[in-house]
């Protein structure tokens, strides 16, 4: 079987969180004797960012840290792809990438019926700006992933598509796992991008301002953070580290006592059942978690025993106190979050879930012309 994936960047996860699932799922692909070709566009943003940023070495860190991934790196001015998809049997086009590019690939699958072709949606702009999602022309298309029943469901209901699967996204254990022996020697870890302003009042909230009050020590990991942000850290006792590799988490988050999740207002106010990768991965490590609030419609967790919600500020506080201070707590917490993700929320369950969608189509129609 061959798997072929048009994603933004496989190579660059510099404000490009959709990078960690690619490269778990095409790893567990792999590992299942599957062949997988990424496809990366020239001059990706992310690419673009981290190299003027951090130079090439994360590039060469990325290839030690995953011998066995690479992408093929493309001019879409001279894409062929009938060399691209000519023994392809699945291929996943990911919604960063251009509405022209979704179109030819769409035709492409009219024009040559002998592999399936799923759209992959793991963003908010369904909701935040969906009149540039509703011009992709996904007429050709088997179906869309989508990594929210919200956003599943809204594909849907606007005649986006005719048919969409929930696939969340999910850990890759190979990556994410406790490491053992390392002394948690500083109280909290935060690993996430301020971004464009869409959690801003949160992140006060949730994690500056509580930092600040309990004096804990730890570090903060991400980047666009501006000046005012910086401003804020300074007055606590966290320690800003810029960039980090997203396959580097894990030895972070075992130095520290727990780490907090904070969502982004869309996923918030729009998409409930959304908790995006970051969560995943942190329960993946076994290190305990608190949550500014989010609406498990899904139920994908247990809020109270995989993790801790606070439901403000004072309630943050609260749980920052106690896992400081209560080990046993900790403990516990940590290792009912690992277990759900374990038994539920890792890479392979996701391969398991893609593999069903592509045998539940080879045997559909040909053609699927939907608006």
């Amino acid at each position: 079987m061959h798997v072929v994936m048009f994603y933004h960047s496989l190579l660059s996860d510099w404000n490009h969180g959709n990078a960690h699932f690619l490269r778990g799922v095409a790893s567990e692909l792999l590992a299942r004797g599957i062949h997988v070709t990424v496809y990366e566009p020239k001059g990706a943003w992310s690419m673009e960012q981290l190299l003027a940023e951090q130079g090439s070495e994360p590039i060469e860190a990325f290839h030690r840290a995953y011998p066995d991934l690479g992408s093929r790196v493309y001019d879409p001015d001279t894409l062929d792809l009938d060399d691209a998809l000519d023994d392809a049997d699945l291929v996943l086009v990911h919604e960063w990438n251009t509405h022209e590019l979704v179109a030819r690939i769409g035709r492409h699958r009219r024009d040559h019926p002998h592999y399936r072709l799923l759209f992959h949606d793991t963003h908010h702009r369904a909701v935040s700006d969906a009149r540039a999602m509703s011009q992709y022309d996904l007429a050709h298309f088997d179906g869309v992933l989508a990594f929210g029943g919200v956003i599943r469901d809204m594909y849907v209901r606007r005649g986006w598509a005719s048919q969409a699967w929930t696939w969340h996204e999910a850990a890759d254990v190979r990556v994410f796992h406790p490491i053992d022996g390392v002394r948690r020697d500083r109280d909290l870890v935060w690993i996430g991008n301020w971004g464009d302003g869409e959690r801003t009042r949160e992140l006060r909230e949730f994690l500056l301002d509580p930092a600040r009050d309990l004096r804990l020590t730890g570090t903060v990991h991400g980047v666009r953070y501006p000046g005012e942000a910086l401003a804020a850290l300074e007055r606590t006792r966290l320690d800003y580290r810029g960039w980090l590799p997203n396959f580097a988490a894990p030895a972070a988050f075992a130095s520290h006592r727990f780490t907090v999740h904070v969502p982004r207002g869309p996923y918030v106010r729009t998409l409930p059942g959304i908790p995006t990768i970051r969560p995943f991965e942190a329960m993946a490590c076994g290190i305990p978690l608190i949550s500014a609030p989010w609406d498990d419609t899904e139920g994908l967790f247990t809020p109270g025993a995989d993790f801790l919600v606070a439901r403000d500020g004072e309630e943050m506080r609260r749980h920052m106190r106690d896992l400081r201070e209560d080990a046993a707590m900790a403990a516990e917490l940590a290792a009912h979050g690992l277990a759900t993700i374990r038994d539920r929320h890792t890479c392979a369950h996701r391969v398991d879930e893609l593999l069903g969608i592509h045998a539940s189509l080879v045997d559909a129609p040909i053609e699927r012309n939907y608006a």
